[in-house]
């Protein structure tokens, strides 16, 4: 149960609307990946503000929805590059963007002012 380590991992680009349920994210994948959702595969979609991903997969009968809620941070989640609405991930990759995710920070630096 849980090891994926064999499961292509997809993507959906830009923000999804995260109150869809099962039905929802299915509907999306058939329409926007042109996939069967029971593939072995790990769809993974995120919200606007970057804080929560859910991952929709099949295993065995029936499907898991997993979900990631950031507590601080936003996930780096791919946006529509060139028309693509889906993207391609290794498993690793996956999990690390998972795991450390991007924490926009303030950087400090003096301004040089010159006199005149």
């Amino acid at each position: 149960m849980f090891n994926y380590h064999n499961y292509e991992v997809k993507l959906a680009c830009g923000a999804t609307d995260l109150r869809k349920s099962i039905n929802g994210l299915c509907e999306i994948v058939m329409t926007s990946f042109k996939l069967e959702p029971r593939e072995r595969i790990l769809f993974g979609f995120c919200n606007k503000r970057r804080n929560l991903v859910k991952i929709l997969v099949w295993e065995d009968n029936g499907f898991w929805i997993h979900l990631k809620r950031l507590e601080r941070g936003k996930v780096i989640w791919p946006e529509f590059l060139d028309g693509e609405l889906t993207m391609e991930l290794g498993i690793e990759d996956f999990y690390n963007l998972l795991r450390a995710p991007g924490i926009s920070q303030k950087v400090k630096r003096k301004e040089v002012w010159k006199k005149p």
